[in-house]
């Protein structure tokens, strides 16, 4: 197989998408969705994907890689002649878990009606039968998870032989959560001489291996590496006690704006999640012991603001791409620093601001430092207590709290190991903590206490432990 060819940058960034030879009923679907300026990882890539080339596209999380691959499969099959045929998809996106999927679907679909093309998600833990039925329909665009795509491929619902683009999305995750052998076999079943796009926040490796043996001659693209500081990021440790966790925590969740709170277990979200419910934060869980439906049910009450706090494994590191999350903590420090910088970038996304803290405890020092160090960062690290200023100047805004109603007590399946809940008071959990002064709807100054007990917003106001969301009726 030929070398790969070196990176190219444009001498000069394309300020329209029209200007990058993207097609003008294309250009005119991006505006409706409100997408006008391509973002440096598109302006590179597109001109040689558009064109048929293979493509290896790196850059950190929250770059624009959804429609730099998104833009030439559309474009693509747009102007194609070939037809739809059962259980052949046209063009074949695989992503490593079911929530980038969905959100690359959202992304796509509303561009892919336009031009009169049908799309379809499939992934595991739901009925197949949905999927194997649209597969037989006909699809032009499918975007899967490897392994209910291999189950559908195995029992001859899905044949690979028709696919005339294949995009790999965080290729790098798909090799930390060992798909790589399961997508190979997917890849072999493709035509050997169709165009392949593969996008990466870093090439370790496995990636590697997949890039020599199934892109012809890529062009490579490093818009920038996964250690590339995003100038819009703060990054800051707190150092807290043990017995200080949980105060902390209420504290800043209870303040305005979406916050995505990381912990290393799913029984740890779980617990963190029903303890930020106890004390009046709306809250929801995700991870992998959801059933599916409630993990999109519980990732829609975060992005349509049901709940202000979003409680998750590193399951949501990657792909979850929810507008203005302001704050992402991670409650417990992760293990490596990729998963460090991969949670963080949930937030900042897009050119938007946010601030990253990581809360470390005495024993964690050493670890945190390491952790940091080998990410490329430097955090600003201070050591605090329950009510310390600095937590409103992390989150601003008037802590808000509602009362978890009794009667919306969790179903067994979904409570804690002990199968009970505890209750925090909500003012004695942030005791002393006070909360910037905020602006009202009319411009007027007020303060108010971190503890004080507010109104919040109806469609908040019934919260289970961790997994059940209010009603959104008479949500504003």
């Amino acid at each position: 197989m030929a070398a790969r060819r070196p990176s190219k940058t444009p001498l000069v960034t394309p300020t329209s998408f029209a200007d990058l030879g993207v097609p003008g009923r294309l250009v005119a679907a991006l505006e409706q969705v409100g997408i006008s300026t391509p973002f440096p990882i598109q302006a590179a890539t597109l001109p040689d994907s558009l064109a048929g080339r293979d493509v290896l596209g790196r850059g950190r999380t929250g770059s624009g890689k959804t429609y730099a691959f998104a833009i030439p499969v559309l474009a693509r099959l747009s102007s194609a002649t070939s037809p739809r045929l059962p259980g052949r998809p046209r063009s074949l996106i695989l992503a490593p878990t079911r929530e980038l999927a969905t959100q690359i679907e959202a992304t796509i679909a509303p561009l892919a009606a336009t031009l009169s093309l049908r799309t379809l998600t499939i992934f595991g833990g739901v009925s197949a039968r949905p999927q194997v039925s649209a597969l037989r329909a006909g699809v032009d665009i499918l975007i899967a998870c490897p392994g209910r795509l291999a189950d559908h491929v195995s029992n001859g619902d899905a044949i690979l032989d028709a696919v005339e683009v294949t995009v790999l999305d965080e290729a790098d995750h798909m090799a930390d959560l060992g798909f790589l052998p399961v997508v190979r076999r997917l890849l072999d079943k493709t035509p050997p001489r169709s165009q392949r796009l593969l996008f990466s926040a870093t090439l370790d490796a496995g990636v590697d291996v997949l890039v020599r043996r199934y892109l012809s001659n890529p062009v490579t693209h490093s818009v920038d590496s996964a250690k590339s500081p995003v100038s819009a990021m703060t990054h800051h440790v707190l150092q807290v006690r043990h017995d200080d966790r949980l105060p902390v925590l209420i504290d800043l969740t209870a303040a305005p704006g979406r916050t995505l709170v990381f912990t290393r277990t799913k029984r740890g979200a779980k617990k963190l999640t029903s303890q930020l419910v106890a004390s009046g934060v709306p809250a929801v869980e995700l991870h992998g012991n959801l059933a599916q439906n409630a993990r999109t049910r519980n990732l829609a009450a975060f992005s349509a603001g049901d709940a202000r706090a979003l409680v998750a494994t590193d399951i949501a590191a990657r792909g979850i791409h929810v507008d203005d999350v302001t704050l992402v903590i991670h409650a417990d420090p992760p293990a490596e620093h990729k998963a460090y910088l991969h949670r963080s970038g949930r937030t900042a996304r897009a050119g938007a601001s946010g601030t990253v803290v990581t809360l470390m405890t005495d024993d964690q020092v050493s670890d945190v430092r390491a952790l940091t160090r080998q990410a490329g960062i430097n955090p600003t690290i201070t050591r605090l207590r329950p009510g310390d200023s600095l937590l409103t100047e992390l989150a601003p805004g008037e802590r808000r709290f509602v009362t978890p109603p009794a009667a919306t007590a969790a179903p067994q399946h979904e409570r804690g190991h002990s199968g009970g809940r505890r209750r925090a008071n909500p003012r004695t959990a942030t005791s002393g903590s006070t909360a910037g002064t905020t602006r009202g709807r009319g411009g007027e100054s007020r303060r108010a206490s971190a503890g004080q007990t507010t109104s919040a917003p109806r469609g908040a106001a019934a919260f289970s432990a961790g997994s059940r969301v209010g009603s959104r009726r008479g949500q504003r």
